[in-house]
């Protein structure tokens, strides 16, 4: 039997692993660490926002975990996120899936639940 992709990435554990590196990677990226380093002063927040990312990756790749944030276009509403900051989002995920020696196969049915998000969350 197939495994799903929340097993892949390691269930909660994996995916909240997945989480901290890729926000990490999101402080250290120029082109968007603007909208991420201020959650460093304000670790609740950050505590929030990384535990619903977990909930919502866990959820949608098939773990028994309810998400309890907001649906991505009012989590996103009035940030006007580009299409570029997009793309450095989802560079900055697919490097730390990199970094924890996800296999390429996970990975690209990773950045294909990703890329499924784009319309509901760039220029919100």
């Amino acid at each position: 039997m197939e495994r799903t992709l929340f097993e892949r990435l390691g269930g909660s554990d994996g995916i909240s692993t997945i989480v901290d590196t890729a926000v990490n990677n999101h402080m250290e990226n120029p082109a968007v660490n603007a909208r991420f380093l201020p959650l460093k002063e304000h670790p609740e927040k950050l505590r929030i926002v990384k535990e619903h990312s977990v909930e919502f990756f866990s959820a949608g790749s098939g773990g028994n975990v309810a998400y309890t944030g907001m649906d991505m276009e009012t989590a996103h509403k009035g940030m006007n996120i580009s299409p570029g900051e997009y793309y450095h989002v989802l560079d900055d995920i697919m490097r730390a899936l990199d970094q924890l020696s996800i296999d390429e196969a996970t990975q690209k049915d990773v950045l294909a639940v990703l890329w499924s998000l784009k319309g509901m969350i760039v220029a919100k």
